[in-house]
């Protein structure tokens, strides 16, 4: 069973956050990074209700996760995102969506190990 909130449309400051996008300059969030995707990427359409507002149903936040994955943890260039993503069957893009978990876990693993070590390292200045 789905929980409401996991279905629910999404604001831009709301995706960004999911994405853990950080600003270079200040702690704003952002959110210029996702609208230029929507003009680079077709596959990003978000639905504009009142007032011109975004927003951002989970498939689009899953494509943006794919985007930001391949952009940003792999390196790889808008036009080769552009092609994976225009040419890509479903089988191909369960792959990148494997992968790209994958590649969060790891580093979620690699995090929980080294606060493990760092707590190792206090209890050894205890003793």
């Amino acid at each position: 069973m789905t929980d409401k909130f996991d279905t629910a449309y999404k604001t831009i400051g709301e995706v960004t956050k999911i994405l853990n996008l950080k600003s270079k300059k200040n702690s704003s969030l952002p959110t210029h990074t996702i609208r230029f995707w929507e003009k680079q990427f077709k596959q990003v359409k978000p639905k504009i209700f009142n007032s011109n507002r975004r927003y951002y149903d989970e498939k689009t936040i899953n494509v943006l996760k794919k985007i930001k994955f391949l952009l940003k943890d792999q390196g790889m260039t808008i036009n080769g995102v552009k092609n994976i993503l225009d040419n890509s069957r479903n089988k191909e893009l369960l792959n990148l969506d494997e992968i790209s978990n994958n590649s969060i876990k790891a580093e979620n693993l690699k995090n929980k190990l080294i606060r493990i070590n760092k707590i190792i390292k206090n209890l050894k200045t205890y003793k």
